[in-house]
C-alpha cells in the first residue's frame, strides 16, 4: 500500500508544481499589465467551466476545470477596424468571420470611458515586456529550483573512485555482456585494479575528477600509463595500457553524429574502469549552465519536433520502443513522477531532489515552448509587436502615418495552432497510456 500511496504523492506534487508554475506565468503576465494601465479582467489557471473563483477590484481569479494552460483576459488585445477596412455582410467566410468576431469581442472588453487602458494602445517595448512575462517568470523559476537541486541538495556526480572493473573488453557492435574465451581481458583488470581503489594520480598528474581520469585513458591508446591509486589508505603504483578501441561520436544533446549519413566514429582508448558516484553540492556559478543546457536540449527538442512526433506515433500504434529522450505529454510527467516517489530503493532527500528537478525541467519547457513565435503563444504577441513597431518605423520614414497592425487577421493561425496543439497533445497523451516512457524501462 505504502508505494501506491507515495506514487499517488508523486503525481499530486507534479500536479501542483504545474498549476503553480502556469499560475505564476500568467502572473508574469499579470503584473506588468496592471502596471502599465491595462484593464485585465480574468486571472484564470485553466481553461473549460469555473470550478471556484474570487474577484479582487477588477479582476477575477480563478480555477477552472481543464488543467492544460491558463491565460489572462487584457481589454483591447486587437485594435478597431480602422477606417475603411471590411464589413460584415451576409457573404463573408468563416475565417473572416472569426476575425471580425475577435476585433468585436476585444472592442467589448474596452469599458466605456478607459480605452486608454487598451493593450494595443501600449508603446511596443510596453506590449513585448506584457508578453515575455509569462516566460521570464518560468525562466526565473527553473533558475530558483535548479539553485535548490544542485546547490542544495546536490547532484550525483562521478568521483575518482572505482566502482567497477571491466573483466574484458566486449565489442560495441555485440550484444552480450558475458566474456568470451577469445576477448581481450580488460586493461584496468590486467593491471590489478579493484573496486574502491581511488585514483590518485595519472603519469604524475594529480586526479581532480573523474573527467580527467577518462580524458587520460581516451588519449592514450596503446600508451603505458603509471597509474597512482590509494587503496585502504596506502599508495599502490601500477602501470595501465589503455586498448585502442572505437566509439561513435554523440554531441551534447546526446544525438549521433553523422556525416554523409553514416555515423561518425574515433578511436579511442579503453581502461575498463567504472566510476562510482558520489552526491556533491555545486557552486552557484554551476546553475546558470546547467539551466542553459536544459533550454538547448528542449530548443533541439522543438526544432525536431515534426519528426519526434512522427516516431512517438509509430511507437505508439506500432511494435517499436518509444524514445526515452522524446517528448511526452503531462500524463506521462505524472507517470514519471509516481515512479520516482515511490522508488525506495533511493533515499527520500534523493527522491525529493529529482522531484525538485523534474519541475525545474517542466518550467524550462514552458519557458522554451512559449516563445515559439506563433499566436496564441506568447513568441506570436512579441512578434506581432515588433512587425507593428517596423511598419510604423517605415512609415515614418516616408513620411506617412501607419495605422495599427490588424494583428486580428492573426486569428486563424491561432485556430490552426490551437487545432495542431490539441491533436499533438491527444498523440502524446494516448503514447504516454499504451507505450509510457518508465524508468524501470517498459
Amino acid at each position: 500500500m505504502e508505494p501506491v500511496l507515495l506514487y499517488i504523492l508523486g503525481v499530486l506534487v507534479v500536479v501542483v508544481g504545474l498549476a503553480v508554475s502556469i499560475g505564476l506565468h500568467e502572473l508574469g503576465h499579470l503584473w506588468p499589465a496592471k502596471a502599465f494601465g491595462v484593464r485585465v479582467g480574468q486571472w484564470m489557471i485553466g481553461f473549460g467551466p469555473t470550478l471556484f473563483s474570487r474577484r479582487k477590484g477588477e479582476t477575477e481569479y480563478g480555477v477552472k476545470a481543464i488543467p492544460l494552460g491558463g491565460y489572462i483576459s487584457m481589454s483591447g488585445m486587437f485594435p478597431p477596424l480602422q477606417p475603411g477596412g471590411e464589413s460584415r455582410t451576409a457573404s463573408t467566410g468563416f475565417l473572416d468571420t472569426l476575425v471580425q468576431d475577435a476585433r468585436e469581442t476585444s472592442a467589448e472588453s474596452v469599458q466605456e470611458g478607459e480605452e486608454g487602458r487598451a493593450f494595443w494602445r501600449l508603446a511596443t517595448w510596453k506590449r513585448i515586456v506584457i508578453m515575455l512575462g509569462g516566460p521570464a517568470m518560468n525562466l526565473l523559476l527553473a533558475v530558483v529550483l535548479y539553485a535548490v537541486v544542485l546547490c542544495g541538495f546536490g547532484i550525483a556526480v562521478p568521483g575518482t573512485t572505482v566502482a567497477s572493473v571491466s573483466e574484458c573488453v566486449i565489442s560495441a557492435s555485440e550484444d552480450r555482456t558475458d566474456c568470451a574465451a577469445t576477448d581481450p581481458e580488460a586493461p584496468a583488470a590486467a593491471a590489478g585494479v579493484q573496486p574502491g581503489d581511488r585514483i590518485v594520480a595519472i603519469d604524475g598528474q594529480p586526479i581532480d575528477g573523474w573527467a580527467a581520469v577518462q580524458e587520460a585513458f581516451r588519449t592514450s591508446a596503446g600508451t603505458a600509463l603509471a597509474v597512482e591509486v590509494e587503496r585502504d589508505g596506502q599508495p599502490v603504483e601500477l602501470t595501465i595500457t589503455p586498448l585502442e578501441t572505437q566509439r561513435v561520436v554523440v554531441d551534447d544533446a546526446g544525438q549521433v553524429v553523422e556525416a554523409d549519413g553514416e555515423p561518425v566514429v574515433e578511436t579511442v582508448g579503453f581502461a575498463g574502469v567504472g566510476p562510482q558516484y558520489e552526491v556533491q553540492q555545486q557552486p552557484v556559478t554551476e546553475v546558470l549552465p546547467a539551466v542553459g543546457d536544459n533550454v538547448a536540449r528542449v530548443g533541439h527538442l522543438i526544432l525536431n519536433l515534426p519528426q519526434r512526433l512522427v516516431d512517438v506515433a509509430v511507437a505508439a500504434f506500432g511494435s517499436g520502443e518509444r524514445d526515452p529522450n522524446g517528448p511526452i505529454s503531462v500524463v506521462g510527467v505524472g507517470r514519471l513522477a509516481g515512479e520516482l516517489a515511490s522508488l525506495d530503493q533511493i533515499p527520500v532527500l534523493e527522491r525529493v531532489s529529482a522531484m525538485l528537478q523534474l519541475l525545474a525541467n517542466l518550467n524550462v519547457a514552458l519557458f522554451v515552448f512559449n516563445l515559439i513565435p506563433l499566436m496564441p503563444l506568447d513568441g506570436g504577441h512579441v512578434l506581432g509587436a515588433i512587425v507593428d513597431a517596423i511598419r510604423r518605423g517605415w512609415a515614418k520614414v516616408r513620411g506617412t502615418i501607419a495605422t495599427p497592425l490588424d494583428t486580428a487577421r492573426w486569428v486563424p493561425v491561432t485556430l490552426v495552432v490551437t487545432m495542431v496543439l490539441g491533436a499533438m497533445s491527444a498523440l502524446l497523451i494516448y503514447a504516454d497510456i499504451v507505450k509510457p516512457i518508465s524508468l524501470f524501462g517498459g
